[in-house]
């Protein structure tokens, strides 16, 4: 369902502003691919208890499918991240107690989004200033490829044109940074990008984007939420497989995080637990909407841990190349039917979010490796008595419900966070988690399968021969092909004892 899909950046920091609340800063990128709809990454911070103003905040993602078909586009109707903070279109919401951070002051005070649209083709973004949030966003920050042919679902187009275009991408980029509170390096935290890893622009741009990115800002952290395609359905995009494989290289390089969103899962669960059968474009795009939103809960209600990106990242990633990470959320609603009452307490939702049925990443039984979990954050929001959060950790100890890796602690952490006071729900508790499995290399190895198909019978290359990188020859793939399966012999090994004497031995 989100086959070709969105590609964004968002520099990241946390300071604490004279009002002696936490202030989050960030700016965006964003860019789509060929029928895709997007909307950027915000975040607040909590005003003074007079404050008058609200915006958007967090992400309302969305997508286009493998089919030429168009969805409503999310921006036609109420973001749930808008809801969160009682913002509709733009403008001052009154009352609403909140303050904008990842945005800057309009002269008419309504807030305008750091945001940085760009796409190769003008169809989705043309869709965009057409819709009710098209005031949403400065002119100044949308980009569109003058030839606006689009990558034609080829990676190495998408790579090639970003050759091109970068330094009118970065120039708005570096415009945007300059106009950042938090520009200094103390509180610039990194950026946060969200793409497909199967079409063309936002696989070939996008690994392109992750280069460069790393080359301008050594320093900064990068996270990713990377879209992976259904494996259930037959593709439109038959280089899908090179795509993938091309894109998990600079994942794997590049990356400080990577959270997975598997389309497998999405449409698996929209099945069989929302009891969907033909999942709509509105539905899956709600699940997604709900896993970012989630996912920014500690940072745009801030607490006292897990507050910056930083905080996040370094509870769930111990060794550098194991940073693909798995999502789960309970209890699952959505827009179209009213969720059936059931007891939501800590204990509860911390239990259904370790079922694997819960997760968002769709991975197969390897019945050779004993996979486990490295580590796993719990994001807990609602009316949670912190005591009640202790007796759960015990009891699941208790009852051995996780496998841990046995070369480290059985990390278990779990963050509280407050409810939007403007978004109704029908549960006490919910819960997301974000956790490190090693699990989660059957998906790579699934996409190597794919790729050597192709690769042995050098089928549908022509198109990559146009572009320079691959002129002469495919070493480019070839090296990715070994790349990521290093990837996965690492997360194999992860498994054992003896991991630390063999990344030892590796480096």
């Amino acid at each position: 369902m989100l086959q070709h899909w969105v590609l964004g950046v968002v520099p990241v920091g946390a300071e604490c502003c004279t009002h002696g609340c936490w202030v989050l800063q960030r700016w965006v990128l964003l860019s789509c691919t060929d029928g895709c709809c997007i909307l950027p990454l915000w975040a607040l911070h909590l005003a003074p208890r007079n404050a008058s103003r609200a915006v958007p905040a967090a992400p309302a993602l969305s997508s286009a499918a493998p089919r030429w078909g168009r969805p409503r586009p999310p921006w036609q109707r109420e973001p749930r991240s808008c809801r969160q903070h009682a913002a509709g279109p733009p403008g001052p919401a009154p009352g609403a107690g909140m303050d904008a951070v990842g945005t800057q002051g309009a002269d008419d005070e309504h807030y305008i989004p750091r945001a940085v649209l760009l796409d190769l083709e003008p169809r989705v973004i043309h869709s965009i200033l057409n819709s009710p949030y098209a005031n949403l966003y400065n002119p100044e920050n949308i980009y569109l490829s003058e030839h606006g042919g689009g990558a034609g679902n080829n990676w190495a187009s998408g790579f090639a044109t970003g050759e091109k275009i970068h330094e009118d991408i970065f120039d708005i980029i570096d415009r945007e940074a300059d106009g950042s509170d938090s520009l200094e390096v103390s509180k610039w935290r990194g950026f946060v990008l969200c793409h497909s890893i199967a079409g063309g622009t936002g696989s070939g741009l996008g690994s392109y984007l992750l280069e460069r990115l790393n080359d301008r800002y050594p320093k900064k952290l990068v996270e990713t939420y990377s879209v992976f395609p259904n494996q259930d359905e037959m593709s439109d995009v038959v280089v899908q497989p090179y795509n993938s494989l091309l894109t998990l290289k600079r994942l794997t390089q590049n990356a400080d995080c990577v959270v997975v969103l598997d389309n497998t899962a999405l449409n698996r669960i929209a099945t069989d637990r929302l009891h969907i059968q033909n999942p709509s474009f509105s539905q899956i795009n709600q699940l997604v909407s709900t896993i970012m939103s989630a996912s920014t809960t500690t940072l745009r209600y801030p607490g006292y841990m897990n507050n910056d990106l930083i905080g996040l990242i370094a509870s769930l990633i111990p060794t550098p190349r194991l940073h693909f990470l798995m999502t789960g959320y309970t209890p699952l609603t959505t827009d179209q039917s009213v969720a059936s009452v059931r007891k939501t307490t800590v204990l509860d939702v911390m239990r259904r979010l370790l079922q694997p049925k819960n997760v968002m990443v769709s991975t197969g039984r390897d019945r050779q490796t004993n996979h486990c979990y490295i580590a796993i954050l719990n994001i807990i929001q609602g009316e949670v008595d912190p005591t009640q959060v202790h007796k759960s950790l015990q009891r699941i100890r208790e009852r051995k419900l996780a496998n841990f890796i046995p070369w480290g602690p059985a990390s278990i952490q779990v963050a509280l966070s407050r409810k939007s006071p403007y978004l109704p729900s029908a549960h006490r508790v919910s819960g997301l988690m974000m956790a490190n499995h090693t699990n989660i290399s059957s998906l790579f190895e699934r996409t190597c399968r794919q790729y050597d198909k192709l690769r042995k019978r050098e089928a549908f290359l022509e198109q990559f021969r146009k572009e320079d990188i691959f002129k002469d020859n495919f070493d480019e793939l070839d090296n990715s092909r070994e790349i990521v399966q290093q990837l996965i012999d690492e997360y194999h090994a992860a498994t054992r004892p003896d991991y630390i004497s063999w990344g030892t031995q590796e480096q």
